[in-house]
């Protein structure tokens, strides 16, 4: 009993010790929320009872009034939802970013003369293509 007890402190201890020495510097970043994510899984949930209530009203388990008002809210949740998804993705910095598409590197940027490969200078203007490094 006094050997479990004592092993029992020493593992506490040094549970104690490591969490003492550990710098916040040494934790990873955390990872960053999308501001989309809550909306994205309320979505997938309004989609699953749309299938649900669509699966019990053909099994007669629903009168044609209650699921077409429960089909209506739902549709009204679903569309406050995208409503939402549309309004973050136009509000300047929160949006997803979009970058365009990278220049072809067989395609001249001064003379917009086009090659079958990439070449370090256009064979047209002699211009840097930065293509072959």
């Amino acid at each position: 009993m006094d050997s479990t007890l004592i092993l029992g402190a020493l593992l506490g201890a040094a549970v104690v010790a490591y969490l003492l020495f550990i710098r916040s510097q040494d934790l990873p970043e955390p990872v960053p929320v999308s501001p989309f994510k809550h909306l994205d899984e309320r979505k997938a949930i309004i989609y699953e009872n749309l299938r649900d209530l669509q699966f019990e009203y053909r099994l007669d388990k629903l009168s044609d009034a209650d699921y077409q008002a429960t089909k209506l809210e739902l549709q009204k949740d679903l569309a406050h939802v995208m409503a939402e998804t549309d309004r973050i993705k136009s509000e300047p910095g929160l949006g997803v970013k979009v970058t365009p598409p990278p220049a072809p590197k067989n395609v001249c940027p001064s003379c917009g003369a086009k090659f079958e490969k990439a070449l370090k200078f256009c064979g047209e203007c002699g211009k840097p293509m930065g293509g072959v490094a």
